[in-house]
């Protein structure tokens, strides 16, 4: 009897782990949603690593022409790829008479800036940090001055035409790099 008890508690012991594991994962998976498809751009540190080759491995900013200086391959314009594009272009072009089968891994240890102005304490351009959303943007400018409307909020992707027209967006609109955030004041 005693054993039954002890394998129905071990499934049981077993199942929660599983679906704790489970949550975890699709948790984490959200919070990267939209990062797999980021296109690099001006201001971008990235860290390149060349599996086994130390000399190849750097730490470079993106230009504002969006190109990086990068050993033996010199000038290479990046702007707009993935950095999974990244690494299989400087793949192919290091295989291309200097390595054998390189394996290569783009990362982004600093995102580009993003820009807040308007009814803010501290209007100006700050670190993107990925999952960043308005309010914690006006969080990091030092929240709403006390003339800021409560529902007056722009938001210019650095994507779109520069014709374009902000968009107006609620606090919980998630912000990409480059992205000029303009908080309005209100009359009253």
């Amino acid at each position: 009897m005693w054993r039954r008890v002890f394998v129905y508690l071990c499934l049981i012991a077993f199942s929660q782990l599983s679906y704790s594991a489970s949550v975890s994962q699709a948790t984490e998976g959200s919070r990267s949603e939209g990062l797999s498809d980021y296109r690099l751009g001006s201001g971008d540190l990235l860290g390149i690593k060349v599996f086994g080759e130390e000399e190849l491995s750097v730490e470079v900013r993106m230009s504002d022409a969006g190109t990086i200086s990068y050993p033996f391959l010199g000038e290479l314009r990046v702007k707009g790829l993935t950095t999974g594009a990244l690494g299989d272009m400087l793949a192919a072009q290091l295989r291309d008479g200097y390595l054998v089968n390189p394996s290569v891994s783009v990362t982004v240890l600093e995102y580009r800036e993003f820009y807040i102005n308007g009814a803010v304490k501290t209007p100006g351009a700050y670190p993107y940090q990925p999952g960043l959303t308005l309010q914690r943007a006006v969080s990091l400018a030092g929240g709403f001055t006390e003339r800021a409307s409560s529902s007056k909020f722009y938001l210019s992707h650095e994507k779109s035409a520069s014709n374009a027209k902000p968009s107006k967006v609620k606090l919980n609109t998630r912000v990409a790099p480059g992205d000029v955030i303009t908080i309005e004041e209100s009359f009253f």
